[in-house]
């Protein structure tokens, strides 16, 4: 089996995602393709789709200006999972609270950016995780915060009493950067639960 998957890399850690996804398709014996997506064309051929952290207005500016934006509305629209990391879940949010920010509205969530600090503000905290056994080490720099959420909204993890990782449909958001760690189990959770049945044969 092979799943194909995409990276939107016009920002953000591309290639940690990349050796994320890898790491989880490895620990389900799933052949994983991974493809990294600058412009308009990619999308549709892919299983799966991440959207990195990175600067939310830059990454909003470029997805509309490459036409990558409808497609992955498109994609989430056809039931394919979508995970969305620190400025990308501010991007899919239906109020990013910054006009600058021109939202995919595939969250019925609002978000308040930098909510936990600056730089050196970051920090890493062991979150108890919907899906997950154990709590997983989630690190945070300049994350934002879920404000409110839709009646479609699932809450995943919580932090000070703020959501930082919801679920709706096949799509999941997340404040921190699971990438930064070793521990690939958000990509598995986000992927390969909904995927497996879906990848095509090889």
């Amino acid at each position: 089996m092979t799943l194909q998957a995409g990276v939107v890399a016009v920002q953000g850690d591309v290639s940690e995602h990349a050796e994320a996804i890898e790491r989880a398709g490895a620990a389900h014996g799933t052949e994983t393709s991974v493809v990294e997506i600058r412009e308009s064309g990619l999308v549709p051929d892919c299983d799966a789709l991440l959207l990195p952290g990175g600067e939310s207005t830059t990454i909003s500016r470029l997805v509309h200006r490459e036409g990558i934006a409808p497609e992955i509305e498109a994609h989430v629209a056809a039931g394919k999972p979508l995970l969305a990391t620190c400025a990308g879940l501010i991007l899919l949010s239906t109020d990013a609270n910054d006009d600058r920010v021109d939202t995919l509205d595939l969250l019925d969530v609002t978000v308040e950016r930098n909510a936990f600090g600056r730089q050196r503000d970051s920090f890493e905290a062991p979150l108890d995780v919907i899906g997950l056994d154990d709590p997983f080490p989630a690190v945070f720099i300049r994350a934002p915060v879920v404000g409110s959420v839709g009646e479609d909204v699932e809450v995943l993890a919580t932090w000070d009493d703020r959501p930082v990782a919801v679920r709706q449909g096949p799509v999941i958001g997340t404040a921190f950067h699971p990438e930064l760690t070793p521990d690939s189990r958000i990509h598995d959770l986000a992927f390969f639960d909904d995927v497996k049945a879906g990848v095509s044969s090889v």
